[in-house]
């Protein structure tokens, strides 16, 4: 059995919340999730991200904006939209659930 392998299958796993967390917290440039995720130790590559993101625009999760750059070309910054915000409660109450049973199957009883 290969760790590696499961350990990526893990992180795949709670991808899309961690970047629809980070775009929660307000509008954001596709850079700057790879930035934190990069800082919270879940590295991300930009040739994952910009799929994900696109598939969740289409599904309704996220709506973006073109602004123009002074140092390139127009940049896009993603946000959420009311439907996103229900679909990331409810993952959020998902996640919780399933840490909690984590947890409790990987804490020692007590006595």
């Amino acid at each position: 059995m290969d760790i590696q392998n499961t350990q990526s299958q893990m992180r795949k796993g709670v991808l899309e919340f961690c970047i629809l967390s980070i775009i929660r917290q307000g509008e954001v440039y596709p850079s700057d999730i790879v930035d934190k995720m990069k800082a919270a130790d879940l590295s991300i590559l930009e040739g994952t991200l910009y799929p994900l993101l696109t598939r969740l625009k289409n599904a309704e999760l996220l709506t973006y904006r073109w602004v123009e750059s002074s140092s390139g070309p127009p940049r896009k910054y993603f946000s959420m939209t009311e439907k996103g915000l229900i679909f990331y409660e409810e993952l959020h109450a998902t996640w919780n659930e399933l840490a909690q049973a984590v947890q409790a199957l990987t804490q020692p009883n007590n006595p």
